[in-house]
């Protein structure tokens, strides 16, 4: 009995060590190839003949970019006016570094940033950017103003000071006063809703439209679309834009709660890339649209004031990621002097903000 037994697990073993030499790939040495390629380098901010605007003196900005090499990265080094600032040889991925390093105590003047990075067969490329340090006064924010966006070379609040987070890599281009935000494919501006949504809602911008693509989210504050997968738009905000034939129509919607309320289209214009002023004002009873100071449309007759419940961020140039199962993705136009509102403005504000006062 026991040399049956034996001779059973001496079987078993024989075929699980024959299994695993046909069964299992043997691990092979793979040649990494040669490092024939310089690094890849961009500069995502500052932007090279932009301002960089600030309400302190002595300010605080981040420097961003993006390096990658086809082999593997070894330094990335970060001048300021000739001097060097910062010298990185630690990176998360070998072969790209996506870069966001803070300089403190950024002065008034002109100033150039060069970055250069390296690889280990001390291949190199360098990047420089050109750009001013303004200190801007405080802005004296109007009566119910939570957002003010001038898009001067920041993507800037300037009533608090406080940068706007950036998805994506969008642009600058010339605005009504300055700089203009320039949409990009996968990009938009983003904010929490705390403390800028109520009751009562106004929005008023510039607005140069980009036709391309057919259809662009313009203003969207909805639930989380992955967490409810709410496409009842009972809920929230959200201003976009359509093709019709050769023109395109802007229209909004807003949720009231048990329903939701549609302006669509206020406009169909003929995309000529002409500035044009829109201006959104919203009270518990009432919905206004003006366009270049004018109304063009209005709800007299709200049954409940907008319902922001569960709608925690705010997309600006893009439905994504809540309001994009219609294809309302980035918007391509570009956007100035944005103002926003906790409270319904009223048609003598409306053209202070389209004579630029």
């Amino acid at each position: 009995m026991k040399v049956i037994k034996y001779l059973m697990i001496i079987s078993l073993l024989t075929v699980f060590a024959v299994a695993c030499e046909k069964g299992l790939d043997p691990i092979n040495a793979v040649d990494p190839g040669t490092d024939e390629a310089a690094p890849e380098l961009v500069i995502n901010y500052p932007v090279d003949g932009k301002n960089v605007l600030s309400p302190d003196s002595s300010a605080t900005i981040t420097i961003e970019f993006v390096a990658t090499d086809d082999f593997e990265l070894k330094s990335v080094i970060i001048q300021l006016d000739g001097e060097e600032i910062a010298n990185l040889s630690s990176f998360l991925d070998y072969r790209r570094a996506n870069i966001e390093y803070n300089y403190h105590n950024m002065l008034d003047g002109d100033h150039v940033i060069t970055v250069t990075a390296s690889d280990f067969t001390d291949k190199s490329t360098t990047q420089t950017v050109s750009f001013k340090k303004i200190t801007v006064p405080p802005y004296e924010a109007l009566d119910g103003e939570v957002l003010y966006l001038s898009f001067d070379g920041a993507y800037l609040d300037r009533i608090t000071g406080n940068a706007i987070p950036v998805v994506g890599a969008p642009g600058y281009g010339e605005g009504v006063l300055g700089d203009a935000y320039a949409g990009a494919t996968d990009s938009y501006l983003t904010y929490p809703t705390e403390g800028i949504v109520g009751d009562e809602f106004s929005v008023a911008f510039w607005y140069k439209l980009d036709p391309e693509p057919a259809r662009g989210g313009i203003i969207a504050i909805s639930r989380p679309y992955e967490e409810y997968n709410d496409t009842t738009r009972f809920k929230g905000f959200r201003m976009l834009r359509e093709n019709a034939g050769a023109n395109q129509n802007i229209g909004i919607n807003f949720g009231i709660g048990a329903a939701e309320v549609w302006m669509n289209p206020f406009i169909t214009i003929e995309p000529t890339g002409e500035w044009m002023h829109i201006a959104v004002s919203i009270s518990a009873t009432t919905a206004t649209i003006y366009v270049d100071g004018e109304v063009v449309m209005e709800n007299l007759a709200l049954a409940a004031p907008i319902n922001w419940k569960e709608c925690t961020s705010m997309s600006i140039a893009s439905g994504e990621p809540n309001f994009s199962y219609w294809d309302h993705f980035s918007d391509l136009s570009l956007y100035d002097e944005m103002h926003i509102f906790k409270r319904a403005i009223t048609a003598e504000e409306v053209q202070s903000f389209y004579n630029l006062e």
